[in-house]
């Protein structure tokens, strides 16, 4: 009886992660949506659409978040330049109805966990940004085990952050 229990906890987890990642996506796509007027081939909803195919969000919502495009009101795409452990650079994206909140909420999970906020370019130049609009270390670092296990904590509380969308790093 105990294993069944913990496997429908385990089960309960993944939904719940699952939830949030979907919750993110339909943002995403709602705000490329509204962007580009719901034409299909713009890049960025195509973007959005295709990571949202990646992570199994079935056809019919993702078909309800472009018709709910207009509902987004203000929301706005972020993107933050940062430093993590070893000096390691980030690019984390985020969309929010509230640029303060957000800036706030991520320079605190960052300087509460060795990182910090950069400068607009003092990060950017290092990455490339690919078809499926994702940043890509160009000159990535190697880090440490210790430094490997701290990027990850920033990267999870990141995560857990409803207006973040992705981190990207230049570590191996």
């Amino acid at each position: 009886m105990g294993s069944s229990h913990k496997k429908q906890g385990k089960i309960a987890i993944n939904n719940a992660k699952k939830a949030k990642v979907f919750s993110k996506l339909v943002r995403l796509i709602q705000v490329e949506a509204k962007k580009a007027n719901g034409d299909l081939t713009s890049p960025g909803l195509a973007s959005a659409i295709k990571k949202a195919y990646k992570e199994n969000m079935p056809k019919d919502n993702v078909e309800r978040a472009i018709k709910k495009a207009s509902d987004v009101g203000d929301t706005k795409p972020l993107m933050y330049e940062a430093y993590g452990p070893e000096g390691v650079g980030m690019i984390i994206t985020a969309l929010t109805d509230n640029t303060n909140r957000t800036g706030q909420e991520v320079k605190s999970i960052l300087s509460k966990n060795g990182g910090s906020l950069g400068a607009p370019g003092s990060v950017a130049w290092n990455f490339t940004q690919n078809e499926e609009r994702d940043w890509i270390a160009n000159m990535p670092i190697e880090i440490d085990s210790k430094a490997k296990e701290e990027l990850d904590m920033i990267i999870e509380l990141l995560v857990d952050n409803d207006d973040v969308q992705d981190v990207y790093h230049s570590a191996t």
